[in-house]
């Protein structure tokens, strides 16, 4: 067995363990919840009787963007299923996981769409074609093994938990927004599974756990970034505070950065030690990207 046997060996060994703690550990905390007592179903009208009408939309453009975006996020459920199976493998111990988190995922692109519909904050026609189109698209990355599928999704899941919350504070409306702080309570679950995992990647290789996570800050992008009408949501969303440069460098990057205390580490090897230099000079990039739009 050469040494990079050993230490693959080593990783996955630590990893199935810690995963079992971690999986036992949110299934005491997640809390059982339905879509249905969220949704005022008495504003319900039939839309064969009363059309939908643009004008009479209550959402400020900017949340609507959002919330739009993070239902198409929501509704490519199947494709991440399979993308966290092709990384993870479909052994027991990974999968009782994948399911689970399938499955408290499903409820929420349920509960946004009724939402939606029922309030009239979205034209239905455009959401089912940009449902479909989204779908048809899809979500793929051959390129990210286990540790960089665990560095991506610890981002994501916080990136999708804070975009939720301050869309609903921005919104205006009390409905959507206990919707939105429910959602973001399963995102931030997730996102402690995930940021656990990776953690204790980085305390059996932390050579290969910080060249994942070096990776995925430099490459990260949403996992909705292919859908329809992208770019001209993102820039609203970003106009509007919801989520933007500063955002993801001091309320994402930054509080992971620090819960894994890389700039702790000691004894590292030459790699760690240049994935932490790559980390740094992503760190200083957005910095100054941050400063720049700051003037």
């Amino acid at each position: 067995m050469t040494v990079l046997d050993v230490r693959t060996a080593h990783l996955t060994e630590h990893l199935t363990a810690r995963l079992a703690t971690a999986t036992d550990r949110h299934l005491a905390v997640a809390r059982e919840w339905f879509p249905h007592e969220y949704v005022p179903w008495s504003e319900g009208r039939d839309f064969g009787d009363v059309p939908y009408d643009e004008a009479r939309n209550r959402l400020a453009p900017a949340v609507r963007a959002a919330v739009q975006l993070n239902l198409l996020t929501e509704d490519n459920l199947p494709s991440y299923h399979r993308e966290l199976t092709r990384a993870f493998g479909d052994d027991e111990p990974w999968r009782v996981w994948v399911d689970r988190w399938t499955a408290e995922e499903g409820r929420h692109a349920i509960a946004l769409r009724d939402y939606l519909v029922v309030t009239r904050c979205a034209d239905p026609v455009v959401l089912e074609r940009e449902r479909m189109q989204t779908m048809q698209t899809g979500f793929r990355a051959p390129e990210k093994d286990l540790l960089r599928t665990l560095a991506y999704v610890s981002l994501q899941e916080l990136a999708t938990r804070i975009s939720h919350r301050n869309t609903g504070r921005l919104s205006g409306d009390p409905g959507l927004e206990s919707l939105l702080s429910r959602i973001a309570t399963d995102e931030n679950l997730h996102m402690v599974f995930y940021r656990d995992l990776v953690a204790a990647a980085l305390e059996a290789d932390p050579a290969a756990m910080l060249t994942a996570i070096a990776a995925e800050m430099e490459s990260f992008a949403m996992p909705g970034a292919n859908g329809p009408q992208f770019r001209r949501r993102a820039a609203a969303i970003a106009r509007a505070g919801i989520y933007d440069i500063r955002v993801h460098r001091e309320d994402v990057i930054e509080p992971l950065l620090r819960y894994w205390e890389v700039d702790a580490l000691l004894d590292l090897d030459p790699q760690a030690e240049q994935a932490l230099q790559r980390i740094s000079a992503n760190c200083a990039a957005l910095d100054e990207r941050v400063t720049r739009s700051a003037r």
